[in-house]
C-alpha cells in the first residue's frame, strides 16, 4: 500500500525539482510512481487530429516521478513529513510521524 493518494499534497526531496510543492494529480501503484502538478515537465509535439477539437503542437505535461522521492507536507507548518499507517477505531489511517496528527483526506 503506497502512503501518498491521488489529490495529496507532497514535496520533492530529491532531483532536479527539488524543493517544489505541488498536488498529485496521477498515481502508478504497480510502478510505484506519482505524477506531481508542475514537476518535470516535459514536451510532447503532436499531429493535428482530424477531429476539430485537437490541435497540433507543442503540449507540456507533468512526467512521472518515483514515490520514494516525494514527502506528504504536514498543513500544520509547511514542512515534509513521513507517514507512518496506523489503526484506530477498526480503520488504518495515515498518521503523520511529527505530531502525530491524522492525513487529511485529499478532496476528491
Amino acid at each position: 500500500m503506497l502512503k501518498v493518494r491521488t489529490g495529496d499534497l507532497v514535496q520533492v526531496i530529491t532531483g532536479a525539482d527539488r524543493g517544489k510543492q505541488g498536488r498529485v494529480i496521477a498515481l502508478d501503484a504497480q510502478r510505484r510512481r506519482v505524477r506531481v502538478e508542475g514537476v518535470r515537465m516535459q514536451k510532447r509535439h503532436l499531429r493535428p487530429g482530424r477531429r476539430g477539437a485537437r490541435q497540433g503542437g507543442i503540449v507540456e505535461q507533468e512526467g512521472y516521478i518515483d514515490v520514494s522521492n516525494v514527502m506528504l507536507v504536514h498543513a500544520g507548518d509547511n514542512k515534509p513529513s513521513r507517514v507512518r499507517i496506523e489503526e484506530q477505531d477498526g480503520q488504518r489511517v495515515r498518521v503523520f510521524a511529527r505530531g502525530g496528527d491524522t492525513v487529511p483526506d485529499p478532496a476528491r
